[in-house]
């Protein structure tokens, strides 16, 4: 199975690939075809039925928000997660919601976002939504957010064919020892066999502009989770640390980092949190 770095690593908001990142993508996606089979402007009612895993722990994980943002045409790569929150604020306010941002619905949130304890049969991150016209239902499909952001829709799900993508690479391998076996026989370290793999779906151009999206993605949940703190949402009233921590390693008289006692740890640990604080905030992240 040929799988990009852009597959492994993908630019979303917290604090979950799973129940955050990928609803949202499944959102969007469903009114991109909505859009792309001419119904959007038919559209009256919008139903969100979220199933299993993304009912009994979704709205501590923002599911529910994270697939109203998606239906507004939003995607968990471009979204800027500083406007989700007056986003959901208006919506509820008005009870209107801007399907792929441009055709508006009336949305009552206690009828038309259902949380259900029944599970799906092929996953239990499972959900479905739901248009419906003025002579009644338009469109429906169910989406199944699998992990690490990847979305199968039900079609995918019944054919058992989760990967639909047959881009043959040069180097092709399936561990470790044929990519070292591959590494040797052609002459090539390990970072230019994969950039030959990864010429197979895009320039070279495109491979480094991405990569350092995704660096700046990953610097920016750094700063954000050293920058904030208080208590992190989703009602346990767990405190922020990563800031306190930041300065406390600041004031250490600029020791050296090899020579003192689990200073180099204590740096990476820092980063860890601060990655983690952010996330769960449902801030930027890379999953």
């Amino acid at each position: 199975m040929a799988i990009s770095v852009f597959d492994l690593f993908k630019i979303g908001i917290g604090p979950s690939s799973s129940h955050t990142v990928g609803p949202m993508r499944a959102a969007a996606l469903f009114a991109t075809a909505l859009r792309e089979r001419g119904l959007l402007e038919q559209v009256t009612r919008v139903e969100v039925r979220l199933y299993g895993s993304l009912s009994a722990t979704g709205v501590g994980h923002g599911t529910d928000r994270a697939t109203l943002v998606g239906l507004m045409g939003e995607w968990p790569d471009r979204v800027d997660p500083k406007q989700i929150a007056p986003r959901i604020e208006a919506l509820q306010a008005s009870r209107e919601l801007l399907l792929g941002g441009s055709h508006p619905v009336a949305f009552d949130w206690q009828r038309d976002l259902l949380l259900l304890e029944e599970n799906l049969p092929y996953h239990p991150n499972a959900m479905t939504l739901i248009v419906e016209g003025e002579a009644g239902e338009l469109h429906r499909d169910t989406y199944y957010s699998i992990g690490g952001g990847f979305v199968v829709d039900e079609a995918q799900a019944r054919s058992g064919q989760l990967d639909q993508d047959t881009t043959e690479l040069p180097y092709d391998f399936s561990s470790a020892e044929e990519l070292l076996e591959l590494c040797q026989r052609h002459n090539l370290r390990i970072a230019e066999l994969m950039l030959a793999n990864e010429k197979a779906w895009r320039s070279e151009a495109e491979i480094r502009a991405g990569l350092l999206k995704l660096w700046d993605a990953m610097q920016e949940c750094v700063t954000n989770g050293l920058g904030h703190e208080g208590i992190l949402p989703g009602g346990l009233n767990v405190r922020r640390r990563a800031a306190k921590l930041h300065r406390s390693l600041q004031e250490l008289g600029k020791p050296n980092v090899i020579g003192s006692t689990m200073s180099a740890m204590e740096w990476v640990n820092l980063y860890a949190l601060a990655v983690n604080e952010e996330n769960a905030a449902g801030g930027r992240m890379v999953t």
